[in-house]
């Protein structure tokens, strides 16, 4: 009998998951701030980290999602939203 897609996943993912939860809060907070800046700052290829991001949250609002409530699913979706627009922005600039 094989596993639901979620519950492969989550099984897939649990040992990063744990090595994430273990950290301390703080340095994942800046890591994930160090990615943006980097993102943001560094021509060309700069969004791949941005890129990084987008598919953190993604994964954390997919992974989180039947545990959320509306509101919250809302806000994590507005969230996902602004990381993929940046995304979007740095990788295709104007000029």
């Amino acid at each position: 009998m094989s596993l639901p897609f979620r519950s492969r996943v989550e099984h897939k993912t649990y040992p990063v998951v744990e090595r994430f939860n273990r950290l301390p809060r703080p340095v994942v907070f800046l890591a994930v701030l160090a990615l943006v800046i980097i993102g943001i700052f560094v021509p060309h290829v700069g969004f791949l980290a941005t890129l990084l991001v987008a598919l953190l949250v993604a994964f954390l609002v997919w992974s989180t999602w039947p545990l959320c409530t509306l509101p919250e699913r809302v806000m994590r979706i507005a969230v996902l939203a602004i990381i993929v627009a940046l995304t979007i922005v740095q990788a295709f600039p104007r000029s």
